[in-house]
């Protein structure tokens, strides 16, 4: 089989080196561009996210980035985000900053600052994972590695489906409170710790999502 082909969305903004080596490292075709064409024929697309929620929304709206996401995720060709590009995800954060504070939109809640002591919550911490998760298969007990300060609190995505598809799996961690540590929601997945930096459970993940691919 040949290896899947995975963009890693270069909008400008942040270190995302690391993320195509990881990918690369659990057998990827990695390209990192912000070409529109290419990242809607890819067999993945990764959103990365480095800083803060408005200048990573910033820009991905300068590569037509909402048009991107939305297009593949239309056609259910799989996205995975990753930190605030798992916050840009969702429909809002609270985060100050300069720019737009509205999100993708495609899940709807709010980005807020976690009621912790100690912000940033940077380190490795252990996810509560739901049953049947593909993502995190293998890896279930584990612990992977955080660096935020905002966090969606509560997930509010309602099955409006009548069941006829399958509910998102969303995982859990804690910092001062409960807050969404990864969503599995059909083609989109999204983590808000980098796999990336996770190690060995971080590249299992990776490896499973990428073997989904396709």
């Amino acid at each position: 089989m040949s290896a899947r082909k995975v963009v890693v969305l270069d909008y400008g903004f942040g270190n995302v080196r690391s993320a195509v080596r990881a990918l690369e490292r659990v057998g990827a075709d990695v390209e990192l561009t912000g070409d529109r064409e290419a990242a809607l024929e890819a067999d993945g697309l990764l959103v990365p996210g480095v800083g803060a929620f408005a200048a990573v929304n910033a820009g991905l709206q300068r590569i037509g980035g909402a048009s991107i996401v939305g297009r593949r995720l239309a056609g259910g060709r799989p996205v995975l985000g990753i930190c605030v590009g798992m916050q840009v995800m969702f429909e809002s954060s609270t985060e100050p900053g300069e720019g737009v504070r509205e999100g993708l939109g495609e899940w709807p809640g709010t980005v807020e600052r976690l009621p912790a002591d100690v912000v940033p919550h940077t380190g490795w911490t252990p996810v509560e994972v739901p049953g049947g998760s593909r993502l995190f298969a293998g890896v279930e007990e584990e612990l992977f590695y955080f660096v935020h300060s905002y966090g969606v609190q509560r997930f509010e995505l309602v099955d409006t489906t009548g069941g006829r598809m399958a509910a998102p799996q969303v995982t859990w961690a804690e910092h001062g409170a409960r807050f969404v540590a990864a969503v599995e929601n059909g083609a989109l997945s999204a983590t808000q710790f980098h796999p990336e930096k996770s190690g060995d459970a971080g590249a299992q993940l990776l490896r499973n999502w990428v073997d989904s691919l396709g």
